[in-house]
């Protein structure tokens, strides 16, 4: 696809990001699209590698080769009309997704992937401005009603794919917004909270209902959803923070990482936030705990907010800077990966266990910690010894514990159905139907799978929407 030797004439050239100074005094996108004829040369080096490896690393499937040599043709109209066939909202995976496809891409062999990601959201960008993208409202009712619990990722595709089936579909949203980890676990700088309203005025035109403040399981019993709807589809993320169980967790100061990123956009969003207490980094010595997305997002928020100093601790060991092609490839690797928020300013240790957190007077002042080592047992499997000798205390007035998410909350909705779980704790369904162990309950995303990316959320939405078609309908036409 795209020039056939387009990867032989053009280097790789990925957008830049405006300079640091200039985009921590404020919370929005700093990336510089590329120029047209520069999108056009990538979408030239799209080479005609003949199995397109790339497919195997999108979770949507994504028809990476067809939209590229669209882009290269200077055909962005018909380009997002591809892109749209696999992915409801490729403005937000444009922005945030990690693009498991480049790494697929068979000309990172050679670490000069296609700027898959880049030419994607140039192209549904542009479509917008172009006012291509518009409603898609069904020319025909089914009379089936269809609740949605949760605004995510998930929840927002499967509503979109079943209103566009002719279903009447509703979404529950517990907060007062609508998007869920878009909207409350993003910040700003990364996805600007309008591409979520934008897509939210499309769904409403499509016939997608919005019920916000509105908490199954606690504000509205769950079982009321099963006399009012036809299906329901439980799509309320993986809530549940892996916890930090150590002398001194109680200490004021130390927060669930998205207790302070919540708070933040909801700040940026001109929400109140009087309830509870004010969670800020200004002039403050910050600790992250957990070296992944979340944390990096508490460290450019952080900086954002003008602390004094920002250090992010990960137990695992540091990542090669460069993997071992011919043992990964095509496959995700184990890389040292180095963020737009680490660039804007903290320190990164690793191997690194915290013991306690210390206090003065009811408050976090510091973080105990020690140096740990990974070694395989007997039985070939990893495990983590401390160092000794090798303790430190860390200066701290705020610790952000961004350690992952261990499954959906259980109280509430799900113990109320009674819902079977997995070992891990998620709701138990397959990906074949994703009907859970209750009549009519369907469930997708993060709340099935544990946490994981947005572009699995929304793969696992459009499907599940297509088997809540085919279950009211008898067979569906939606794509799967």
């Amino acid at each position: 696809m795209g020039k056939p030797t387009g990867f032989m004439e053009y280097t790789r050239t990925e957008r830049s990001y405006a300079a640091v100074a200039d985009r921590v005094v404020n919370y929005s996108e700093f990336v510089i699209p590329l120029r047209d004829e520069t999108l056009r040369e990538q979408g030239a080096r799209c080479m005609d590698c003949g199995i397109p490896f790339c497919h195997q690393g999108c979770p949507v499937n994504n028809l990476i080769p067809d939209w590229n040599d669209l882009v290269y043709k200077d055909d962005l109209q018909s380009a997002i009309e591809v892109l749209h066939s696999t992915n409801n909202f490729p403005e937000f995976t444009g922005r945030i997704c990690p693009a498991p496809c480049e790494a697929s891409c068979t000309l990172n062999i050679d670490d000069n992937p296609v700027t898959i990601k880049t030419i994607e959201c140039a192209i549904v960008d542009h479509a917008w401005e172009q006012g291509w993208i518009k409603p898609k409202i069904s020319r025909h009712r089914t009379g089936k009603k269809v609740a949605v619990v949760g605004s995510g990722p998930a929840g927002l595709a499967c509503a979109q794919q079943l209103a566009r089936a002719g279903h009447q579909v509703r979404v529950f949203e517990k907060n007062s917004r609508i998007g869920g980890l878009l909207r409350y676990g993003i910040p700003d700088f990364k996805l600007n909270k309008q591409l979520i309203d934008r897509r939210m005025s499309q769904m409403l035109a499509e016939g997608v209902e919005f019920r916000t403040n509105a908490h199954i399981g606690t504000d509205i019993p769950a079982r009321t959803l099963l006399d009012k709807y036809d299906a329901v589809v439980l799509t309320g993320g993986s809530e549940e923070p892996r916890n930090l169980p150590t002398p001194g967790r109680n200490l004021q100061g130390v927060h669930f990482a998205m207790e302070f990123l919540g708070q933040s956009n909801r700040r940026v969003a001109g929400d109140d936030i009087t309830v509870g207490e004010e969670i800020l980094a200004t002039d403050l010595d910050v600790i992250v705990i957990g070296g992944g997305d979340t944390g990096s997002d508490c460290i450019g928020t952080s900086n954002r907010q003008g602390a004094k100093s920002i250090t992010q601790l990960e137990i695992m060991p540091q990542p090669p800077e460069k993997e071992d092609k011919a043992t990964t490839w095509p496959n995700w690797p184990n890389k040292l990966r180095t963020s737009s928020s680490h660039e804007e300013g903290c320190e990164r240790m690793w191997s690194v266990a915290t013991k306690a957190f210390k206090g003065d007077d009811g408050h976090v002042t510091g973080v105990e910690c020690i140096k740990v080592e990974w070694n395989r047992d007997d039985q070939g499997q990893w495990q983590m010894q401390e160092i000794a000798g090798s303790e430190f205390e860390l200066k701290a007035d705020r610790v952000f514990l961004a350690m992952g998410f261990v499954h959906p909350v259980h109280d509430g909705m799900i113990d109320e159905l009674e819902l079977d779980k997995d070992p891990r704790g998620n709701i138990s369904a397959n990906t074949d139907d994703y009907r859970t162990s209750l009549d009519k309950v369907f469930t997708a995303g993060d709340m099935r799978r544990g946490q994981s990316l947005v572009v699995w959320a929304i793969r696992e939405g459009r499907q599940a929407a297509r088997s809540v078609d085919a279950y009211l309908m008898g067979d569906s036409d939606l794509p799967r």
